[in-house]
């Protein structure tokens, strides 16, 4: 659910970036109430706050996001680009900080996400436009833990994630480097005081089929997050290969499965991800409250989201147009599920896939357990993820 497009940072990796012009705005208080309450009656159990910058609306995220705890939604998350935390030698950090927290403590938001462009602090900071963010978050990690709020470091894969260096190479080389990266970031991240991180897939307009839109404007055409098939391989393969080694440290989302999905879409020969469940049990609202199968497919507006008939949600997922984790990586969590509940044609069609695929997916579940299925209000239980170290 894009609560607002307007954004205050002026990074190139993402459409919304200040310096892309346009007009911006937010959703309408009462669009975004209709839109939850259509969720609630849909059965509807995760809802994401997303921009732009979310906390630009003020006191209206926080206004949401209790409605919806009340609506009965229980998985509630929503992110920032880590405006709030620039200039922490100002007077007023430790209050603005303790303000964001308490706010954030007093909804029912179950995650919360900062982005980290790169493990290197000058990069991100060039990047994002807001200095001293990074040293601002290692101060303002505590304040939100002491009130009960885990937040997510989210980075999306990007050529200077693991510093000023540029990601390149070819083959083996560029799968080496990757790994290198993948490793600093993660290792940055658990150093700052994150417990939890997520990857998000790259995200570029070079990706789009002649003549498609995404509605979702977070793409750039930057070469920061422009990669071949051939780098995407290399790139996906690191991130399978590399995430296990800091799994112990970090609460990481990203799910192995999902990544070998797409390690095996990007070989030669390629072979089919599980098809995504977007438009089925997932969906994209934009800022005028009209809804599509997911924040690429910007050619299929379903209308109001409010209007949205329970007779709109059957079907079968079909589309594997983009990486895009946001859809992607529950897809392949979910999909052996849907396996299982649909008697024996899809045990077969289980027995009959990727074995590697199989044996990750049941790695991932009982990871996701031993994270405490990812709860951003708890802390971690080092004592359950220390066999992952």
């Amino acid at each position: 659910m894009q609560l607002t497009d307007r954004c205050n940072a002026r990074c190139a990796q993402c459409g919304m970036r200040v310096t892309a012009g346009g007009t911006r705005s937010d959703m309408d208080a009462d669009t975004a109430r209709r839109v939850i309450d259509r969720c609630a009656a849909l059965g509807v159990e995760a809802l994401s706050f997303t921009g732009g910058e979310p906390f630009l609306t003020g006191t209206l995220l926080f206004d949401l996001l209790r409605h919806a705890g009340r609506a009965g939604i229980v998985y509630l998350r929503t992110g920032t680009n880590g405006y709030q935390f620039a200039n922490p030698d100002a007077p007023d950090f430790t209050e603005r900080v303790t303000r964001l927290a308490e706010n954030l403590a007093g909804t029912p938001v179950r995650n919360f996400w900062v982005s980290l462009d790169s493990a290197d602090a000058a990069t991100h900071e060039a990047n994002r436009g807001h200095p001293g963010m990074v040293a601002g978050l290692s101060r303002a990690l505590p304040i939100l833990h002491g009130h009960g709020i885990f937040p997510t470091a989210n980075v999306a894969l990007n050529r200077h994630m693991g510093g000023p260096v540029p990601l390149a190479g070819q083959g083996e080389a560029f799968y080496v480097a990757a790994r290198e990266q993948i490793s600093r970031f993660f290792e940055t991240a658990a150093a700052l005081g994150f417990t939890m991180a997520n990857c998000c897939y790259p995200m570029s307009d070079a990706d789009r089929e002649k003549g498609a839109q995404a509605v979702y404007a977070a793409t750039a055409a930057d070469a920061r997050v422009t990669f071949s098939n051939e780098e995407k391989l290399q790139l996906f393969r690191a991130l399978r290969d590399e995430t296990p080694r800091h799994r112990g440290r970090l609460r990481i989302f990203t799910p192995l499965c999902a990544v070998h999905a797409l390690v095996r879409q990007y070989s030669r020969p390629p072979k089919p991800a599980r098809p995504c469940l977007g438009g089925v049990s997932f969906f994209y609202v934009d800022r005028h409250g009209d809804c599509y199968p997911c924040g690429y497919r910007a050619g299929e507006n379903m209308g109001p989201f409010w209007k949205l008939g329970e007779n709109r949600l059957a079907g079968e997922p079909h589309c594997q147009a983009c990486d895009w984790e946001c859809f992607r990586d529950p897809s392949e969590l979910f999909g052996p599920l849907g396996d299982l509940a649909a008697g024996p044609a899809g045990w077969l069609r289980l027995l009959q896939g990727d074995r590697e695929q199989l044996r990750l997916w049941f790695g991932d579940l009982r990871y996701f357990v031993a994270c405490g299925r990812f709860d951003g209000r708890r802390p971690p239980e080092w004592g359950r993820l220390a066999k992952y170290a």
